[in-house]
């Protein structure tokens, strides 16, 4: 389906970018997926390394630290292009293609640590969120207290994605202990480690799930962690700042996999429609069935069309935070709804894991809740259309 907005947008060079990330995610993906997702394995180090040798941990780096130096747009096309095979595969390259706080790096350092990055090296992991605060991270207890050259991290966090397969842990932390500061007295913090395992002065266990496989989430609890001086990012007081700086293309990206795994739920339902025969013939042929796929189509349309607008302007290096906020709220709620009735229209095969409609719907539900709930996204939005509200 194209009109001239998708032309002008999907130049040759994108098209073929596409191309080659739909071929990796059918050969390299999809058949790691189908094997390691019901027995919920993780993803294997393989995998990984064929993915930094395809350039997708470099994509949004620029040439001149090894990277590809390729924009938003590419970055939610590769990403959309994995989610059909695997959502958390299409996750993994958000580990890399930046470093939190690289706006605010020397010249020296850039050029020690991003072309790691970009070979898939040096990937993070995001600690933020704690058992008793997730979207308002004023609320966060985890404490930083500097100790003659050395920062002493000590409290719990939750929801860490990947902490025991990152290099390192980007941990934000309070560092002043007035209340009344909110998010102006936290700090963000690059925690070094062993790749496999957790840093010095940290326990957890992973947190059971009903999806998201291929890596575990943590439960983590800082005990006295110490690191140098120089890893804080930024200055101190700043870590909600190089946060909220990544949170629009994140959201951006978490748009693009809501839309690649519903694209892919449609698509089985299509191929399983045209080949199940009912009452002597392709269900294909019933209004209803037909009627839900031309539902499903458009709004998989519709949710790809408004990230492309958002990306082209995060490429001009626009402001963005609504149309973010938009563009994840719209296409994470749609990816419920068309993975859902992927489902339906496979009956009784879309329950089972024979088919990897489910997988898609399962992961497609926890869209809706990270990188900021659907909630909070009517929130931004709203506040700005309205103004905000006296008892928010």
């Amino acid at each position: 389906m194209g009109n001239a907005v998708t032309e002008l947008y999907m130049t040759e060079e994108r098209r073929l970018i596409r191309d080659m990330a739909r071929e990796f995610t059918l050969r390299e993906v999809l058949p790691v997926a189908n094997e390691l997702d019901p027995k919920q394995g993780d993803m294997p180090v393989s995998l990984r390394e064929k993915m930094a040798e395809a350039g997708y941990f470099g994509i949004l780096i620029p040439e001149e630290y090894g990277g590809s130096g390729l924009g938003q747009f590419e970055y939610c096309i590769i990403a959309e292009e994995l989610a059909r095979g695997w959502m958390s595969v299409a996750s993994l390259i958000a580990r890399g293609n930046s470093m939190p706080g690289t706006y605010k790096m020397s010249e020296e350092k850039k050029r020690e640590l991003l072309p790691r990055v970009a070979r898939g090296q040096l990937l993070g992991a995001l600690a933020m969120s704690e058992p008793d605060t997730g979207s308002d991270v004023a609320g966060i207890k985890c404490r930083a207290v500097l100790e003659g050259d050395e920062w002493v991290i000590t409290g719990p966090k939750y929801w860490c994605t990947f902490a025991d397969g990152a290099d390192y842990l980007l941990v934000i932390a309070r560092t002043e202990p007035d209340p009344a500061l909110r998010h102006k007295g936290l700090s963000a913090f690059i925690v070094e480690k062993p790749r496999g395992e957790l840093p010095n002065g940290v326990n957890g266990s992973p947190i059971p799930k009903i999806g998201y496989f291929g890596w575990k989430t943590w439960e983590l609890y800082f005990d006295a962690c110490r690191v140098p001086q120089s890893a804080l990012v930024g200055e101190r007081g700043e870590g909600f700042y190089v946060v909220s700086k990544w949170l629009e293309s994140a959201r951006a990206h978490t748009a693009a996999r809501s839309i690649g795994l519903a694209g892919a739920a449609l698509d089985e339902a299509i191929a399983y429609s045209k080949q199940r025969v009912q009452f002597g013939r392709p269900i294909s042929e019933f209004q209803a069935i037909r009627f839900k796929i031309a539902h499903m189509a458009t709004e998989v349309n519709a949710a790809r069309h408004l990230l492309q607008d958002l990306c082209v302007n995060l490429d001009k290096g626009l402001r963005c935070d609504v149309e973010a906020a938009m563009s994840k709220y719209f296409s994470s709620e749609m990816s419920e709804r068309v993975t859902s009735e992927a489902m339906q229209i496979l009956g009784g095969a879309g329950y089972t894991n024979l088919f990897p409609v489910e997988r898609y719907w399962r992961d497609a539900r926890l869209t809706k809740i990270f990188e900021g709930t659907s909630e909070i996204q009517m929130r931004i939005i709203s506040d700005q259309i309205l103004g905000k509200g006296k008892f928010q």
